[in-house]
């Protein structure tokens, strides 16, 4: 095994600015409050207790528990479990009589003799029931050192030049630790017997074990990776982006529960702020009488004014939403948007277009489940009309001669689209008109803004009628709420 990293300039003060700035630039919002804290951090706890330093330094740089996956992955790479130091009665235990380095270099594993020679199937085997008796155990600590040798015996690629490729995947599959589940219950559950409750937090114990297992696996290839090719290549690779930073246009099916978490708040911020740029002002019109009669007894100055109460009308929101194959996974989004602003404000109307428009705001009642409400447009709204494909003009129009009274001056507009119209008219002139009749209007467009008018797009030229947003994820919503 190669020698680990150089320390960092600076010391453990430099090491742990270094780690901060990963953090920061895995999208992980770091002030510098956070960051003197995090230095706090590594005065007040045991430095050779790694847990308590990982679990210190999260609770001061990280705000949501979606933040952890990518801090954990960050920290195994910045504070390795190789790294950590020894004290001198452990290191002397780790050398022969003869003063020479144990073979684990720092492992506590008891692997059997011989370990290192004799036919790779046979290592596996007694790795395997050594994995058996660790998972039954549930010493985490253990466990993340056994999976640091099974990395270094099992996870080398035999064909790589230098021998310093590691693969997680050729570990498991030598371990198959999916196996050793019967064998771990029995333990666990003993003579009791199976089924009823004993049996279900038995098994959520060992499913919580094999995972434990597997992050330890990831985690040490990913080290061995980092010192070949440094941590921050490493990092920018690992690191899965946040769910606020995911692509609406690439959001997988896992990101989706994060992402309904991440709008429900903006939309209720959303919706505020549409309804705030209604009103002309906290007070209605000048009350004179009022005025007038209060200033008798400042000598007819009048130092306080009076207004008659204002009526603030119930705010009026309209969403065009495109739910055509194109912008799939944004449709989805949009639709999770229109379901929080549906259950927060009863003046929402949501229309679904493709090549037709058709209102789906009947599918999102308070409490109705999006999925179910996706589902439902598809087989029930009226959205296809010839091919199937966008065409913006034609759903325009649609809207434009069934709907004529839904945008009026208190009314404002929303469309969510990503304007490519499959070379069809684009329907400027009725956008133009609609975008006219409402208080405000936006557009949130998915794609980068270097794409806009490039091949069938016209958001270029519909950015010149409507106010076009480039929104690909949900901290650019977050930035359009703001900014409204």
């Amino acid at each position: 095994m190669s020698a680990p990293p150089a320390p960092a300039p600076g010391g453990l003060a430099g090491h742990l600015d270094g780690f901060v700035r990963a953090v920061r630039e895995a999208g992980i919002p770091v002030g510098i409050s956070q960051a003197v804290d995090a230095a706090e951090i590594l005065t007040v706890v045991d430095l050779l207790e790694r847990e308590q330093l990982r679990h210190g330094l999260a609770a001061v740089l990280l705000q949501r528990a979606s933040q952890r996956p990518a801090y954990d992955t960050l920290f195994d790479l910045w504070w390795p479990l190789s790294d950590r130091p020894r004290t001198g009665s452990a290191a002397a235990s780790e050398e022969g009589e003869d003063g020479e380095p144990g073979a684990d270099d720092g492992s506590t594993m008891d692997l059997p003799d011989g370990h290192g020679d004799g036919d790779e199937r046979d290592l596996a085997q007694r790795m395997r029931e050594q994995l058996a008796r660790l998972l039954a155990d549930g010493d985490d600590e253990a466990l993340r050192r056994f999976a640091r040798q099974a990395v270094e015996q099992l996870g080398r690629a035999p064909a790589s030049p230098s021998g310093q490729a590691y693969f997680g995947y050729r570990v498991m599959r030598a371990l198959s630790p999916d196996t050793l589940v019967a064998q771990l219950l029995a333990g666990l559950l003993g003579d009791g017997g199976r089924g009823g409750l004993a049996e279900q937090v038995a098994r959520q114990t060992v499913r919580e074990r094999l995972a434990a297992f597997r992050s330890a696996v990831d985690a040490e290839v990913r080290r061995r990776a980092a010192e070949e090719r440094g941590r921050d290549r490493v990092a920018k690779s690992a690191v899965r982006p946040l769910a606020e930073q995911v692509d609406f246009l690439r959001a997988q099916q896992s990101d989706l529960a994060e992402l309904r978490r991440a709008v429900a708040p903006l939309a209720r911020r959303l919706a505020v702020r549409l309804s705030a740029r209604r009103r002309m002002g906290r007070q209605g019109r000048l009350d004179f009488r009022k005025t007038v009669r209060a200033s008798l007894g400042t000598g007819g100055v009048p130092v306080v004014t009076h207004h008659r109460p204002r009526k603030v009308h119930k705010p009026e929101l309209v969403v065009l939403c495109d739910v055509s194959g194109s912008v799939a996974g944004f449709s989805h989004f949009t639709l999770m948007l229109t379901q929080a602003l549906r259950e927060h404000f009863s003046g929402v109307r949501a229309f679904a277009f493709v090549d037709a428009t058709d209102e789906v705001t009947r599918f999102f009642r308070p409490g109705a489940d999006v999925s179910a409400a996706i589902a439902r447009i598809g087989r029930e709204a009226d959205v296809v009309a010839f091919d199937g494909h966008s065409d913006y003009g034609n759903a325009l129009e649609v809207f434009a001669d069934r709907w004529p009274a839904a945008v009026g001056p208190k009314t404002s507009l929303l469309v969510l689209g990503d304007g490519r119209t499959n070379y069809r008219q684009p329907g400027l002139p009725l956008l133009a008109d609609l975008v006219r009749k409402a208080r405000s209007a936006h557009w949130l467009n998915p794609e980068p803004r270097r794409l806009w008018g490039s091949g069938d797009s016209a958001a270029d030229r519909y950015g010149e009628v409507i106010d076009m947003v480039e929104c690909r994820n949900a901290t650019q919503l977050a930035d359009f709420v703001t900014t409204l």
